[in-house]
């Protein structure tokens, strides 16, 4: 058994997603259309394809996701994709880093170019000792 896109449901879903109210796509449609038709529109089945066109171009989302979008396999999709621990491509990196060790092994870079540093400083009193002694 074949399960048909509810168009409608995806338009309606879509601005929701973009958090725009039914009165800002009315008015962003035109004159013609106010909150009570978008509200018919978005419990049709099947939209027209020129008025589909004019909703992808307010809301800026493609019509094919209109006219493809299925919530069902969507959520089925992710959830085989993100259960227990699954990704895309299976593979997860796992840190488990001790925060103390990084703390740790920070301070111990610290020390090492302040070490270089004092050195470095140490070199160039050498040279300009030189220069003032000449």
């Amino acid at each position: 058994m074949e399960q048909k896109i509810h168009q409608g449901r995806n338009v309606k879903r879509f601005r929701e997603m973009l958090n725009i109210k039914q009165e800002a796509l009315a008015y962003d449609l035109g004159e013609d259309w106010n909150q009570k038709k978008i509200s018919m529109l978005e419990q049709k089945d099947v939209i027209e394809d020129n008025l589909l066109k004019q909703i992808s171009a307010v809301l800026r989302i493609p019509v094919e996701a209109f006219q493809n979008f299925d919530e069902e396999q969507a959520v089925n999709l992710i959830s085989c994709s993100f259960s227990d621990n699954a990704m895309f491509n299976n593979r997860i990196e796992t840190f488990n880093n001790n925060p103390i060790e990084e703390i740790k092994k920070l301070h111990e870079e610290k020390i090492v170019l302040f070490e270089r540093m004092l050195k470095e400083k140490d070199e160039m009193m050498a040279k300009l000792e030189k220069l003032f002694n000449k």
